[in-house]
């Protein structure tokens, strides 16, 4: 996928998700970011940029959390925040799927929420997965008796049967 088409593509979040979300970039952008800016200054005064373990260290760090403010700020700029779907059968994201493998012996179905990933610390042990995952791409805009076959990241073909697909309540 191109950053392009990244960009533009809405997340759908709960309310809950996007809150912790916000409030782990308000996290990064103050105390988090202080902090690591303290400790660059700390060992800058140490001397010897070149051979400065905690230096070094401090930097890394800091570009990593620059790396997830950029993240975190995109993600919350793009997201649609809990509007609940229509309750019509067809497979979008804020859905709760019931699916299950076709030709899988024990025949037992699975579900998920159809949102973003970021959001699996806030739905009680559902996973959650993405529209842009191979499962989330190959369901999108199907229908409750729907079969669809999609390409594993293993490179295997599987064919899910979708049993069921409801708007997440949360």
């Amino acid at each position: 996928m191109t950053q392009q088409s990244t960009e533009q593509t809405e997340i759908w979040l709960t309310q809950d998700a996007f809150d912790k979300l916000q409030e782990e970039l308000d996290n990064l952008r103050g105390p988090v970011r202080t902090e690591i800016i303290a400790r660059i200054s700390s060992a800058r005064e140490e001397g010897d940029l070149r051979e400065n373990g905690g230096y070094h260290a401090a930097r890394e760090e800091q570009g990593k959390t620059e790396a997830r403010i950029r993240q975190l700020e995109d993600m919350l700029r793009r997201a649609h925040v809990g509007a609940t779907p229509a309750d019509d059968g067809v497979v979008e994201p804020g859905m709760k799927v019931t699916y299950k493998f076709v030709g899988d012996d024990d025949d037992e179905a699975e579900e998920f929420l159809l949102g973003a990933r970021e959001m699996e610390d806030t739905t009680d042990g559902l996973k959650v997965y993405s529209p842009q995952s191979p499962l989330g791409a190959a369901i999108i805009g199907k229908t409750k008796g729907s079969t669809v076959s999609y390409e594993a990241p293993n490179g295997k073909t599987l064919e899910v049967e979708i049993l069921d697909a409801v708007p997440y309540t949360g």
